[in-house]
Parts: C-alpha cells; sequence; structure tokens
C-alpha cells in the first residue's frame, strides 16, 4: 500500500515545526487501506500511548493539542506495521526507521522582532579597527605593525600565552560605522570586551569593567550610543562557564585587591570554584589550568551575574540588544534560565543566543536532555549545521546534506526560533571561509602561518564564497558576518581566523557582493518572518521561495550542467542585474542568482 506523509507539508502536519502549547493542529497521512492506523507518542524520557488515527477518506488523520511543553517523539502503526521516518523525512515501513519529533514550547515563547531580517556582524575586538594610542598592560605586548601575524608559538613552559595585542578598540569600532552601514548591518556581536588578560578575553578577569585597552567605560557608552542613532545594537559575549586564573575571583598570582578563591578557602569566591586539591588541583575548562571552572550551582555566583543588581542587569543598562551565551551546553539549564530572566527583566527585546553546534531541539549535554527553545531559555543558537551544510554544497556540488539539514531545522524548530538563528560560515573559533573553500590542509600551526590560496585557488573560492553568502543570507534566520569575510581575508585555525582586518586591501569585488545582499534583505519584509518553501530540487540544484503576504523572493542555486525552466504568474526581477522577467525564467547550469517580484532598488 502506498502511503504518504511529510511532517514538512502542512497538508500532512498542519503547522509546521515546532508546536505552541494549547495549540491544536492536525495530522493527516494520505493512503488508501481500511486498516487502523494509531498515532504513538512518547514524551522524551517517559512510556509511549498509542491513540487511534480516524478514517478520513484521504487516510486517517487526528487533531491535537498539549498542556504540557516538552520534546515528543511520534511514530505510526498501520495494520500493525511500525511506519517512521524514512528518506527527505517521507513516511516509510520500517522497524528500524527513527520516530519523527515534536517540540512543544510554552505559550508565552516569542523571539524579538528587531533582530529577525536584519544582518549580524561579528568583531574581535582587538583585531578589527584601531584609533588613537593604544598602551599595554603588565604582561602584554603590542605588535608594530597592524599587518603582522598573531603570535602563535608557545613559550619554555610550552604554553601559547596570546598575550600579543593589535590595540583595536571601541573608538575604532565607532569610526568605522558608516562601512558597517553600507554592508546593511543591524546588529553587532562583540566578543568579550571585559577586563582580562590574554587577547580573546575568554579568560574574564573582572566583570564589572571593561578591558582597559579596548578603552574606557565611557568609550564603550559612546560606541553604544553612535550605534543606536544608527539603529544597529550591541550584542556582548558572556562567557560564564569559567573565569580566569588572573581574576579578582581566582586571583591565582596576586595581581587583584581581593582575596582570591586560589589564594584562600576563606575567599567569599571559594565557593564559585570546584577544587580537587586545594589550591593546584581544580576544575577548569577542558583541562585548561588558566580558566578555571565556575560552580554555575552557587548561588552566590548565580546572584553575582544574574541578580537585581548582577553583572547582567548592569550591562543591560546601555541598553544592548542582548547576549550571547559562551559554550551554552556547559551551562546547566536553571543557570540558562536565570540568565534568560534577567535580560528580559532589564529589556524584553533583548536576545539570547547560545553557542550551541548540534540540533539544538534534542541536545544531549553530559548525559542530560537540554531544553533550549521550550520557552525559558534562549531565543537562538549559532547555526553551525546550515554552516557544514552550506560549505558541503558550493565545494561538492550535491545538495543533499544541505536539503536534509534545511528540512531538519524545518521541522525541528519553533517558527519564532528559525527567524531568529544566527546564521554563520565562520567564527572565531573555525578556519576563515574562504581558506575553509579554496585551501589546502594545513596539519601544524607552522604550516597555517605561511600558507596562503594560490591565485587560482583563490578565484574558486571567492566564487564559491558568492554561492555561500547567497544562501546564508536568503535562508530563514539571521545571516553572521565574521569580520574580513566579505573582503576575502583568509586564515587557518586560531589564532590565524583572528588576524586584524585588511583595511588597506580589500576585496572590493567581493565587499560589492555582500552589500548587495545586505540591501536586498533590507528591501524585502520577507527574510523578517516570510515562509520557506522549496520550489525544486535534484542533486546539484536548489530552487526555494521566501514568501510574506504579496512580497516573493526566489533564490536558485544550480551548480549541476542541467539546465530547468521556472514558470510562474507575474513578474519577477534579478536581484544582482535588475533583468525583468515574465511567467518564465530559464535556470542556466552553474548559476546562483536571487529573484523579487519588486523592481529592485541599487
Amino acid at each position: 500500500m502506498d502511503i504518504y506523509y511529510n511532517p514538512l507539508d502542512e497538508a500532512c502536519k498542519s503547522v509546521r515545526g515546532g508546536i505552541r502549547q494549547n495549540e491544536s493542529f492536525a495530522i493527516r497521512i494520505y493512503g488508501k487501506s481500511d486498516e487502523p492506523c494509531l498515532f504513538v507518542l512518547q514524551k522524551d524520557g517517559s512510556e509511549a500511548q498509542s491513540l487511534l488515527m480516524r478514517h478520513a477518506p484521504f487516510g486517517w488523520e487526528i487533531e491535537l493539542s498539549f498542556a504540557e511543553t516538552g520534546l515528543f517523539f511520534y511514530w505510526f502503526q498501520i495494520g500493525g506495521r511500525r511506519a517512521a521516518m524514512g528518506k527527505e523525512r517521507a513516511l516509510e515501513y520500517s522497524d528500524g526507521a527513527p520516530s519523527y519529533q515534536l517540540l512543544v514550547y510554552s505559550e508565552d515563547f516569542a523571539t524579538p522582532e528587531w533582530f529577525k531580517g536584519g544582518v549580524l556582524y561579528q568583531i574581535f575586538p582587538d583585531r578589527f579597527y584601531k584609533s588613537g594610542e593604544v598602551y599595554p598592560e603588565r604582561g602584554k605586548w603590542l605588535h608594530k605593525s597592524w599587518k603582522e601575524a598573531p603570535e602563535f608559538r608557545a613559550n619554555k613552559q610550552g604554553k601559547v600565552l596570546n598575550n600579543d595585542f593589535f590595540g583595536g578598540n571601541f573608538r575604532g569600532i565607532a569610526e568605522k560605522l558608516d562601512y558597517l552601514q553600507s554592508l546593511r548591518v543591524t546588529a553587532i556581536y562583540l566578543n568579550p570586551i571585559f577586563r582580562a588578560y590574554s587577547n580573546h578575553r575568554y579568560d574574564t578577569g573582572d566583570y564589572t569593567q571593561v578591558d582597559s585597552m579596548l578603552g574606557t567605560e565611557e568609550d564603550f557608552g559612546s560606541l553604544v550610543s553612535e550605534c543606536e542613532k544608527r539603529g544597529i545594537k550591541i550584542i556582548l559575549d558572556g562567557v560564564f562557564n569559567h573565569t580566569g586564573d588572573d581574576s579578582r575571583y581566582f586571583n591565582k598570582y596576586g595581581n587583584y585587591d581581593e582575596l582570591g578563591a586560589y589564594q584562600s578557602k576563606d575567599s567569599k569566591y571559594y565557593a564559585w570554584y570546584n577544587f580537587k586539591h586545594f589550591p593546584d588541583k581544580y576544575d577548569s575548562w577542558w583541562g585548561i589550568d588558566v580558566l578555571p571552572a565556575v560552580n554555575e550551582g552557587c548561588q552566590s555566583y548565580i546572584d553575582f551575574i544574574t541578580g537585581e543588581n548582577g553583572v547582567l542587569r548592569r550591562w543591560m543598562n546601555y541598553p544592548l540588544g542582548g547576549f550571547r551565551l559562551d559554550v551554552a551546553d556547559e551551562l546547566p539549564d536553571e543557570f540558562i534560565e536565570k540568565i534568560r530572566s534577567a535580560v528580559k527583566t532589564a529589556s524584553p527585546e533583548a536576545v539570547v543566543i547560545g553557542e550551541v553546534w548540534e540540533d539544538a531541539s534534542n541536545k544531549i549535554a553530559y548525559s542530560r536532555r537540554r531544553k533550549y527553545f521550550q520557552g525559558g531559555e534562549l531565543d537562538s543558537v549559532m547555526n553551525y549545521p546550515l554552516k557544514d551544510a552550506i560549505i558541503n554544497f558550493v565545494v561538492s556540488g550535491n545538495s543533499s546534506l544541505f536539503r536534509q539539514t534545511v528540512g531538519m531545522l524545518l521541522d525541528h524548530y519553533p517558527k519564532c526560533v528559525l527567524d531568529s538563528l544566527m546564521n554563520i560560515l565562520g567564527t572565531h573559533d573555525t578556519v576563515r571561509i574562504l581558506t575553509a573553500l579554496g585551501g589546502d590542509c594545513a596539519y601544524s600551526k607552522e604550516e597555517m602561518a605561511v600558507l596562503k590560496l594560490s591565485e587560482k585557488q583563490r578565484a574558486d573560492a571567492k566564487n564559491k564564497l558568492k554561492i555561500a553568502a547567497v544562501l546564508l543570507y536568503t535562508v530563514f534566520g539571521v545571516p553572521c558576518v565574521y569580520y574580513g569575510d566579505e573582503i576575502g581575508m583568509e586564515g587557518y585555525a586560531d589564532p590565524f581566523c583572528r588576524k586584524p582586518f585588511e583595511w588597506d586591501s580589500m576585496d572590493e569585488e567581493l565587499l560589492r557582493h555582500y552589500q548587495r545582499l545586505g540591501s536586498i534583505r533590507a528591501q524585502y519584509g520577507v527574510f523578517k518572518s516570510g515562509t520557506y518553501r522549496e520550489l525544486f530540487h535534484d542533486d546539484h540544484c536548489v530552487v526555494y521561495e521566501r514568501r510574506q503576504g504579496d512580497e516573493v523572493v526566489v533564490t536558485v542555486v544550480n551548480l549541476g550542467r542541467y539546465k530547468y525552466q521556472l514558470r510562474f504568474e507575474g513578474v519577477l526581477f534579478d536581484l544582482f542585474s535588475g533583468e525583468r522577467f515574465e511567467n518564465k525564467i530559464n535556470i542556466e547550469q552553474f548559476q546562483c542568482v536571487i529573484y523579487g517580484n519588486k523592481t529592485p532598488k541599487f
């Protein structure tokens, strides 16, 4: 018997993706049979229950609503045979097929509207732009030239100190806001800005102070104000899983004027840390002893970060656009809930983004299922699955992983989360996207320091990056540009992906491409909360539509040798060239185009 069910088809599941608590929806299976069909539902961690589906002229159907939030799994029993998720989420008879997933989220869960439809830009503060004189503090040194490579060599004790600086600062960012506006940036995500020893500042020294090498707190306030005038929000990096060993709280080296946890069990910060053998053996982030791990269950630490007079509310007073939470899957759910509450109390429209590298709807971390999108934790996550899928598509020419990943996200995430996803091609933790698309493998830091793309590799990688950027900017979610990717910067892994911005050697062609993509997003409301629908695919081609009201944008990425014809009613414009098409468009081989139904503005 032929059966058909696909949760991405609203004829089968009337609400696509996550389900709002107490929202009614229907599930329908299409197939002719007199056999009974059971809807088998299992809440995560609980026993399964079976519900009899009603016979209908087309097959079977059931209407549902959920009074409780949570993660559920489901499958079907048709005439005693198990039917579950097969290829491309279609239904198939198989005892081994995985269950479908159903995420039920709180009825009052919503994500910030201002964030949707925009463009996010990530800045590693020390490496973006330097304005004025910058003077290094104790134990730190400043490169003589902006063009030098970051230091990567270990000292005699085998440690990379990360104590080399280039002097990028708040005033430098403020001076380049015109540039960021040319990219239609609506939010800036800053890597850590609080006082710390290292150039990356993930080893927080004092949560209540900005790092003096970046400027004063007045400089920071001025940057926030200048951004606000231009419709740009600042999002800060919240590093709450660990501190630095050279911090006010741990104070291993006695550089602070308070009694630190390392110095005495009588320190008010002692309970923040987990000592195995005081003072030299303690839990640290991934065993890195300069990053002692914090006990996020300690009430005094929770109050310090999330309390009425805590760190989060202090900085949210500026006001900020929100926080990105470093290593979110290493923070307890209860702590993230308190972080969210503190941020949202200060500003209900602030965004809370988590660093999660996998499918965040069903993530298991440290043997515990997480519940990031049920309404009390995150608004968004860094979309690493999409990053990997886009790179795979443009490198291999095969659309399969891209389509599978898009389908998974559409099926698993609430719509308000889809519209807010932080879509990335690269970050401070990954190889530069241009290098990833065209570079040779490098197996040591010494190789990474000297390897560069050949002229041919660079040209090929640049073409691929243009396609990748089109996908990044036109699927659901918010594209995030890692500083310098838009001008063709190269670089292998840390620290080579963190080189200073190359202001005097920008790839103008690539920059114009990114500027155009930003302009397209600014002209169309479909990118804010429009629907996503795949119109056509084969092994090497994907055509999808974003639609909201009367607005339509169609993205075509054809990396194969076949040609097609797209037929439609009305007029579409090539949003890069402005060419007008009526009722049909010829899709050429190796073509990447965005079409829209409004006369483009250049």
